[in-house]
Formats: structure tokens, C-alpha cells, sequence
């Protein structure tokens, strides 16, 4: 049994789906809320619910009753924490939002892994957790005390938050640094979604930064399948551990983080190219400057990914942009010229 939170979003949906095709019982909660359009999340879980072998509550992880309960029903044996708010800027308009979701509910999902029998808590932390380090690839090595927004700062409390009941209660639990995640279903907050949107349409779109940024983008299907194939890795502890042997990343409790990223960032510019070649119209720029709590660029490091799991994110941009565009075109029904 495995049970999602965030299941109606754009990676929670795309895990679910796999799990699902693998026969896997997936208990599914979301609170379906209106940060972005709710109508592409009930779209999402419209599929989900085709399946038996699904099942689906609308809770909000700050109704620490209600997620009592449904573990208490359930009993998951994994669990894997997708909710949260999302986006880098919007946590400069609504901090509360992220204190709520990022903190709040996801003490609400430790307490609970901790009074049931859960055997892997995995959970979802992020690149924005560099911060203003200078020094690439981002390696889960790297110290990471200098965020650079509250989002970030949200993400890296869940992984200190995750180590100390990895700790004192022996929860194994996987940190997952995503790196600017894209493809069919995605987030209408991120860039190659209003852009597509926008160069679509004949709209502006605006390049921060003057369109000198990088960012390591990794493409769903990659995404979901180092997840899967790390549900059953699960972390032990190092009675051995210590910081001057072993990185930090790993602890002497059964706790570890794992960057997953494409290992190859990709130029604002040259990005906005390949999406103008495969919508086959140009795009019209505004060139602006940086906005704060951006960064510059994101570049993964993914070496223990590939020596723990043999495995490492590598769809071309070109082609995971293709696939993105074609799903848009057929979702909302945009004709070719």
C-alpha cells in the first residue's frame, strides 16, 4: 500500500499512474486547491480514478485529524509526500501559504508515519535549497545554509524536520531534490508552460535575469522512474556515520538526500528556441531583470543517484519538450496553422 499526498498534482499524478500500472494499491490526498487552475487537477484525477486499485481523499495536510485518520484506515507501508506550495515567487506574495503546507502539514505526515508502521517515507525537497552557492554541479555534498527564498527555506526545514524523526523514531525516510521538473500535465506556474502558452497566443514572454539564467531540466517520465526505483531502497542507519567520513547526505540515522536532475543545464535563450521550433512560431521577448529569490542557474549532481540505483535522468530537452507541446496542443485544443 502506498499512499501519495499531492496525488492531483503534476509529479504526484505521473507516480500514481505508474504505481497504479504496476498493479500497486495507491491511496491518493490532495486538497485540489486553487493555486493554479483545480480544473487541470480534476483532469489528472479523473484518470487516476479509472483505476481499481486507487482510492482518493480531498484533505488538507493541516487537518492533522483527518490524516490521522486515513493512516489509520490504510495503514500505507510507503509514503510519499508530493503536497506542498509550490513556486519560488509566489512565496514572496503569500508566506503563510508555504508555512502551512511546507511546515505544518508535513509534521502533520511525520507524526503520522511515526504512530503507524511505515517502512519508507519518501518526500519531495528541491534545487532551490543551493541557494546562493556558486559552486556546480550542485552535489548532495554541497552544504546548502544559504537559501535564497522561503520556498527554499520550507524545503530544506523538511529535511532537517525528516532527519530528526529518522532519528529519535528509526523512520526511514529519502529526500528528493527535484530539478525543474517539466512534460505533459505540468505546472502552469512554470516557465515552459506560460511560455508555451504565451508564444502560442502571440503574447510576451519575459526572460529575467535578461535571459542569462540556466536551469537543469528534467523531464517527468525520468522523474518518476528514479523515484520508483528508489521506494524500495530504503535507508539504514550508520552506527559508523560521521562528518568527516561520509557525506552529508547520509547520517547515522536511516536517512538520505538524492539530487534528481538532468545533469545538464540548458541556457534561457537556447530553452526558448527549442520551444519556438516545436510550437513552430517565434516567441515575442521582454528581456527584465532578475527577480528576487531566483538564482542563477541549477545543475545537478547525480553521481550517488546512478551508484545506488544504476540509473540517471537523460531525455533529451528537444524531446521532452516535443512531447509537452503535442499533450498542450491536444488538451486545449489548439488548432495549427
Amino acid at each position: 500500500m502506498v499512499l501519495i499526498t499531492g496525488v492531483a498534482g503534476f509529479i504526484g499524478f505521473h507516480l500514481a499512474k505508474k504505481l497504479l500500472d504496476e498493479s500497486c494499491q495507491v491511496v491518493g490526498i490532495d486538497n485540489i486547491n486553487d493555486y493554479y487552475d483545480p480544473n487541470l487537477k480534476l483532469s489528472r484525477l479523473s484518470i487516476l480514478e479509472k483505476y481499481s486499485n486507487f482510492v482518493f481523499h480531498k484533505v488538507d495536510l493541516k487537518d492533522k485529524s483527518e490524516i490521522d485518520r486515513i493512516f489509520g484506515i490504510y495503514k500505507p507501508e510507503y509514503v510519499i509526500n508530493l503536497a506542498a506550495q509550490a513556486g519560488v515567487r509566489y512565496s514572496l506574495q503569500n508566506p503563510y501559504a508555504y508555512v502551512d503546507s511546507n511546515l505544518v502539514g508535513f509534521v502533520n505526515i511525520l507524526e503520522a508515519c511515526k504512530n503507524g508502521s511505515v517502512k519508507h517515507l519518501i518526500y519531495a525537497s528541491s534545487s532551490s535549497v543551493y541557494g546562493g552557492n556558486k559552486k556546480v554541479p550542485f552535489s548532495t555534498k554541497d552544504n546548502v545554509d544559504h537559501p535564497v527564498s522561503l520556498y527554499a527555506a520550507t524545503k530544506k526545514s523538511n529535511e532537517l524536520l525528516a532527519h530528526v524523526y529518522s532519528h529519535i523514531y528509526g523512520i526511514p525516510t529519502t529526500g528528493l531534490r527535484f530539478f525543474t521538473v517539466y512534460g505533459p500535465w505540468g505546472r502552469p506556474d512554470m516557465a515552459y508552460f506560460t511560455f508555451t502558452k504565451n508564444i502560442i497566443e502571440g503574447k510576451p514572454i519575459k526572460l529575467f535575469n535578461y535571459g542569462k539564467m540556466e536551469r537543469d531540466f528534467t523531464y517527468i517520465d525520468d522523474v518518476v522512474e528514479a523515484v520508483y526505483k528508489l521506494l524500495d531502497l530504503i535507508p539504514k542507519p550508520n552506527p559508523e556515520w560521521d562528518e568527516y567520513t561520509y557525506d552529508i547526505s547520509s547520517s547515522f540515522a536511516p536517512y538520505k538526500i538524492y539530487n534528481i536532475g538532468n545533469s545538464n543545464p540548458v541556457s534561457l535563450e537556447r530553452f526558448v528556441e527549442i520551444l519556438e521550433e516545436k510550437i513552430g512560431k517565434k516567441a515575442i521577448k521582454e528581456y527584465v531583470e532578475m527577480q528576487a529569490g531566483d538564482v542563477l542557474r541549477t545543475y545537478a549532481d547525480v553521481s550517488d543517484l546512478e551508484r545506488d540505483i544504476d540509473f540517471r535522468p537523460n531525455t533529451p530537452l528537444e524531446e521532452g519538450l516535443e512531447r509537452f507541446v503535442k499533450w498542450y496542443k491536444e488538451y486545449y485544443n489548439v488548432k495549427n496553422d
